[in-house]
């Protein structure tokens, strides 16, 4: 295979209509998987020397119908999506990376099959920043969403980079948390960079391209369907140092991430919760598989090795040390708590785990009407939350 350019936004610049053509044409193929075409690109160069290669060369390597495929002149789809590409390559600010490119970013050569191409809107320069994904729930909590993006921003003011796959819930916390500081986000998709899934976040998904960088393997047009968020997954895995799981159920595709992680040999973080949450379940089961229980972004940067450089003393100044220093810890809520008595005693009776109002009126002695009213002051400025099932829990304060 080629050696890559030297400059890789030169080389992103650079990349022609034919050239385009020819990398659309092999990765379209019927039957040849990444790694056969890696194989092709090892023993012929680019992808023109393999499309002009004979068919007998080809069939050393491939089947028979394969290699007559690999010949074949692009149909009338395939055309139309190599067109379409082209056109889409000449807005700014969207690349093609092929696996020639000084661009493409290395960690995903550690796959065992990295895409031939990569998609991308924004700034390229990102990729060869140091990063850590940052993964959870798509249903969060709102103390979830709240410590992914304190997490994010952390990480994101030491410089360094906050990769999730722009879904609902913890992904969009991390993102946000990751625009707040230097060292910006990557969004992985699981569509084409045409399109925007979950449609609702089409606003931070502008953010990301202006500010930060998407990202997909798969062509432009390509819908949502289930099995590419799996396989948008180990990319998001294998770009990052490391994974933090911020929430999850058993059941969860970020369960997924961390495990591809650890197969990488990347860092496996998670936050746990209480016991009794659905959603710190899938959090537990990783800490009880090896991965390491962090209550602050101060235990991600202290573990050894994961990140080497001059930067690395940076570790997000007085945020990260006002989260070490007891943002978690067990107090009264700070906002409500003042307001009236039976707020500040229900500041004292409430716990991180979900309590119901009964339990709260045994607790505290008052009755039930003076307990619902204060509920609802508390869960107005955002000091407790209201669980399903008319449970409550109070709200670590950022």
């Amino acid at each position: 295979m080629p050696e890559p350019c030297s400059a890789p936004e030169a080389c992103a610049a650079m990349i022609d209509p034919d050239e385009v053509a020819a990398w659309l044409r092999l990765e379209a193929v019927p039957g040849l998987g990444r790694r056969t075409a890696r194989l092709l690109l090892d023993k012929f160069g680019l992808p023109q020397q393999v499309l002009a290669a004979g068919e007998a060369q080809l069939a050393r390597w491939l089947p028979g119908p394969v290699a007559r495929d690999v010949r074949a002149r692009p149909d009338a789809a395939l055309s139309a999506r190599i067109g379409r590409t082209v056109a889409w390559l000449r807005e700014p600010g969207h690349h093609l990376l092929t696996l020639a490119d000084a661009a493409y970013p290395r960690p995903l050569l550690d796959l065992a099959d990295p895409p031939l191409l990569l998609y991308a809107r924004g700034r390229l320069e990102i990729l060869q920043r140091p990063a850590l994904a940052v993964v959870g729930a798509r249903s969060a909590t709102v103390q979830g969403v709240r410590d992914a993006e304190l997490f994010a921003s952390t990480f994101s003011s030491a410089g360094i980079t906050v990769v999730s796959g722009l879904a609902l819930g913890i992904d969009a916390a991390a993102h946000a948390g990751g625009l707040a500081g230097p060292g910006g986000t990557i969004a992985v998709v699981g569509t084409g960079l045409d399109r925007c899934y979950p449609a609702c976040h089409r606003a931070l998904g502008q953010r990301i391209a202006a500010e930060g960088l998407l990202l997909s393997e798969f062509p432009l047009g390509t819908p949502a369907r289930s099995q590419h968020f799996p396989q948008r997954n180990r990319l998001i895995a294998a770009l990052a140092r490391g994974v933090l799981v911020v929430e999850a159920a058993l059941r969860s595709g970020s369960l997924i991430t961390a495990r591809l992680a650890a197969e990488l040999g990347r860092e496996v973080f998670a936050v746990p919760g209480s016991i009794h949450a659905p959603l710190a379940a899938g959090c537990h089961r990783l800490i009880q598989q090896g991965a390491k229980l962090v209550a602050s972004p101060q235990d991600v940067f202290e573990e050894p090795g994961l990140f080497a450089g001059p930067w690395a003393g940076s570790q997000g100044g007085s945020r990260a040390d006002s989260w070490a220093g007891g943002s978690r810890a067990a107090g009264k809520p700070e906002t409500a708590a003042r307001s009236s008595a039976a707020a500040d005693a229900l500041g004292t009776a409430l716990a991180y785990d979900p309590v119901d109002p009964d339990t709260l009126c045994i607790r505290t002695g008052l009755p039930p009407e003076a307990v619902a009213a204060a509920l609802l002051q508390l869960e107005l400025t955002g000091a407790v939350e209201r669980m399903p099932g008319n449970l409550y829990r109070r709200l670590a304060q950022a």
